[in-house]
Order: C-alpha cells, then sequence, then structure tokens
C-alpha cells in the first residue's frame, strides 16, 4: 500500500489521532495523517539529519561549542535526540513528548536508543515548562521546540508566558532554538513578538530554504555579542565536521535579520 508517494509499512491509531510510516528512496518518515513529515531517517545513514528544517535547528553549534544539559520539546521520530546523543557524549538529555504512541515508534522504527543520558517524560511540553520554573530554574543550555501535530503548533505554547518560563529555565548563557511554521503568518508574527520581548531583542531567524519553516534562536542575557569573522571561520569547521550546511547558515543569519543581528552579532 502506498501512501504520500511512498511505501506505507506502518500504520495505527491513538487518542490524539492517525501515525503512520512510510519509506522512499531509503528514507523512512512519519506522518500524523497528513502529508508534513515529522521525522525521517535514512536507513543507510540513521544518525544523519535529513530534513532541512532539523539541521537548520543545529545551527546553534555556532554559538557554543558543546552543552552540559538540554531540554527537547516535541522528539518526533528522535533524529535531533540521536543526532545530540551521537556527537556529545558527555550530554544529558531531557525530552518531552506529549504521545506515548510516539516514543514508542521512535523506538521501534527510527532507532531512539535506550540510554541513560536521555529521560523522557510523557506530558503536554508547555504545561511541563510553565509549571517547573523554580525547580528547574537555569538547569539547560539549550532548548529546542519542536511540538506540532496535523493543526499546528501545540496550543500551551502561544503565549508570552510560556516564553518567559523557557528563558527562566535556560543558563544565563543558553539558547532557545524554536521551529516555527511560516505558513501560519499570524501564529509566525505572534512567536516573533513574543520571542522580541522575552530576550530583549536577543534573536535571530533562520528560514528553510523551499520549506514552509523558519528557525528561531533567543539568546539568554549571558550571551556574549560574536565576532562574525570568528563565525565564518567557525562555520567552515563545522561543515567539515558535520556535513551540514552552516556557512549557509550564517549567510542567512546575516541576510535576514537586519533589524536584530547587532544584538548577537558583530560584522
Amino acid at each position: 500500500m502506498y501512501k504520500y508517494d511512498a511505501r506505507l509499512i506502518h500504520q495505527s491509531h491513538d487518542d490524539d489521532g492517525i501515525l503512520e510510516i512510510v519509506e522512499s528512496d531509503g528514507v523512512r518518515s512519519l506522518h500524523f495523517g497528513t502529508l508534513s513529515r515529522q521525522s525521517s531517517m535514512s536507513l543507510a545513514e540513521p544518525e544523519r539529519l535529513v530534513l532541512a528544517y532539523v539541521r537548520a535547528m543545529t545551527a546553534w553549534l555556532l554559538f557554543k561549542e558543546s552543552f552540559e544539559t538540554a531540554l527537547i520539546v516535541g522528539l518526533g521520530g528522535g533524529s535531533l535526540a540521536k543526532f545530540l546523543l551521537h556527537h556529545f557524549p558527555e550530554c544529558r538529555l531531557h525530552a518531552i513528548e506529549y504521545r506515548k504512541s510516539v516514543v514508542k515508534i521512535a523506538r521501534s522504527h527510527f532507532g531512539l536508543p535506550l540510554d541513560p543520558r536521555l529521560k523522557i517524560v510523557i506530558d503536554d511540553g508547555g504545561r511541563f515548562i510553565r509549571q517547573r520554573t523554580e525547580t528547574l530554574r537555569e538547569k539547560f543550555s539549550l532548548i529546542f521546540l519542536d511540538a506540532f501535530d496535523q493543526e499546528g503548533m501545540a496550543h500551551s505554547m502561544r503565549s508570552i508566558a510560556f516564553f518567559d518560563a523557557c528563558k527562566s529555565l535556560l543558563k544565563p548563557d543558553g539558547i532557545l532554538v524554536l521551529n516555527l511554521w511560516t505558513t501560519d503568518k499570524p501564529l509566525y508574527d505572534a512567536c516573533a513578538d513574543w520571542l522580541d520581548s522575552a530576550f530583549n531583542s536577543k534573536v535571530l531567524f533562520l528560514t528553510v530554504h523551499d520549506r514552509g519553516n523558519t528557525i528561531g534562536f533567543a539568546f539568554n542575557e549571558g550571551t556574549p555579542v560574536y565576532e562574525l569573522n570568528r563565525l565564518r571561520s567557525r562555520a567552515l569547521a563545522l561543515e567539515q565536521h558535520y556535513l551540514i550546511e552552516f556557512p549557509g547558515f550564517l549567510k542567512d543569519f546575516c541576510r535576514q535579520n537586519a533589524g536584530t543581528l547587532n544584538h548577537v552579532i558583530r560584522k
């Protein structure tokens, strides 16, 4: 059976809807009943980041060489978690996923390992963060937000209060990384305003080419202003190491953020 122009290898339902896994040209993908891919994995190279928007979410590496702890909201097939576990052996990850069935599929079909460095909590990500502004204050070097379903961004994340709570969970030099759908312009504009307010305009956006995604990067008050020449050298080294298009990310940061670039990058 074929769906989304690919071979359907799994289909199931839970209380929140349908889950489908398809394969095409050596790539396995997770869908929530729509054409949009929630996660993808190369069967030949399981650690490689297939989706352009997930690669763009690694652009934090331009600004931070390593990290100790990270929070991932929206596990999906686990491609970002696998990337972090693979490349940062000393890291500790907390992942919040709303659907238990998604975690099971990430384990059974996308190679998410049982690893003591990864703690997974089944919960609503927005609620989890807002309830832990004291107990997890300044806990995380990085927070990744990628909580989407077939209807878009999780409703519990749609407020300035949520982004204020995210900031409280970040270390002073921490970075928040947020996947946004530009196809929902009112919500995109609202999120941009919330980020700008919560992080005092220390925000950059990275539009993913030929996709409906833009990745937001918000920098806590303890992050420095970065020198562009040093970032250029770092981007080339990162591209060679990870085989990800970091020089292109840096060029796009400079092109797409004329109003806020000097809050983060000094030319």
